[in-house]
């Protein structure tokens, strides 16, 4: 396959989709032609249809999603619910395809690292079968620091890089820790920050750690 990066986060609703189009937008204008990938999306395909758009029409939203559930949870409590299990050689063919088709795929889990997806598959076996370097989307808030270290050190035991970490700020308000977690973080793992992302931020400078 091409080149990629799976993108993920230390918990749901940090922002990885908000940041994975950033990227998308930013690799583009460069002039890497990069498409992102959710493999599964559970609740609803919006963030499949963000990533979609931000490929410039390049990409059905069947070939960035290839797997969806109605019910707003982990794929494996989708999955037992709406009684489809869930088909992992879909997940990975998916982003076989479009890694044999663009230069870059920016693959995009959900939830965080270790969202189970079935009785003995997680978001990070996904992360495995793909070999590709994680960044990590740090929700820039007080617990952060904890949630970051325990995921770096899930994804070095998998066997996998990191290629940086970058902080989501959600709210426009900052406190002591979302002021200072960057500095904090930047002494306590070798990873790169990629970037800090500030509230309503529309656009990012591709990080030369990742110029393609």
């Amino acid at each position: 396959m091409a080149g990629g990066y799976f993108i993920t986060g230390t918990s749901t609703d940090v922002g990885k989709t908000f940041v994975t189009t950033l990227l998308l937008t930013a690799f583009r204008a460069s002039g890497v032609a990069a498409v992102g990938y959710k493999p599964v999306a559970c609740g609803s395909r919006a963030d499949a249809a963000a990533l979609r758009d931000a490929c410039e029409g390049e990409v059905t939203l069947d070939e960035v999603n290839p797997l969806a559930y109605r019910v707003p949870a982990a794929p494996m409590a989708a999955a037992m619910i709406e009684n489809v299990p869930v088909d992992w050689e879909a997940m990975v063919a998916g982003a076989r395809v479009l890694g044999a088709r663009f230069p870059m795929v920016l693959a995009e889990g959900v939830g965080g690292w270790k969202v189970p997806c079935t009785a003995d598959k997680t978001m990070a076996d996904l992360a495995v079968e793909l070999g590709w370097p994680v960044i990590v989307v740090v929700d820039n808030r007080l617990g952060a620091l904890n949630h970051t270290l325990l995921t770096l050190e899930s994804i070095a035991s998998h066997g996998l890089s990191c290629a940086g970490l970058i902080l989501n700020q959600p709210e426009e308000e900052r406190d002591a820790a979302s002021i200072s977690n960057t500095a904090v973080l930047s002494q306590l793992v070798e990873a790169p920050i990629l970037a800090e992302i500030m509230h309503d931020q529309d656009e990012i400078e591709l990080p030369g750690e990742l110029r393609f």
